[in-house]
């Protein structure tokens, strides 16, 4: 809120320059906090990829979970009054495999009643497939 009184600040006064500069800032942090959005809903779509492919089966929960986790990245990733996106789907690719490796510590947590660390979940799994499948949800 701090920002945008001195936004108007700037403008009242006639600072374009020093009004579009804290504009630019500004758009920095709005994208900032999608990507924060996008990578911690990335996670959770994850953890249920990667329990659903070492189980071989799902449940109810998994499915919706992953449906509503698809739901809210698109919606945050859409872009409202422009069209189109503020990632593309090599920015997309990026986030989610910076959040594979938590995902897989996560989810070793809960698959298999926990039984497994990491590194044997990881075995029983193909990182490429879960990640492309993750992308393919997102993509629908």
């Amino acid at each position: 809120m701090e920002e945008l009184l001195e936004l108007r600040q700037f403008l009242e006064q006639g600072k374009i320059h020093e009004a579009l500069l804290l504009v630019d800032e500004l758009e920095e942090m709005s994208l900032g906090d999608k990507i924060n959005k996008i990578d911690s809903y990335g996670v959770i779509l994850l953890i249920h990829l990667i329990k659903q492919k070492a189980e071989k089966r799902s449940t109810r929960s998994w499915d919706v979970s992953i449906e509503n986790t698809v739901r809210e990245i698109n919606k945050i990733n859409k872009r409202r009054k422009s069209g189109g996106y503020y990632l593309n789907q090599a920015e997309l690719i990026d986030i989610l495999q910076q959040g594979y490796q938590v995902a897989l510590k996560r989810a070793a947590l809960e698959a298999f009643e926990g039984r497994y660390e990491a590194q044997e979940l990881a075995a029983m799994v193909d990182q490429e497939e879960i990640l492309t499948q993750a992308l393919e949800f997102i993509q629908q």
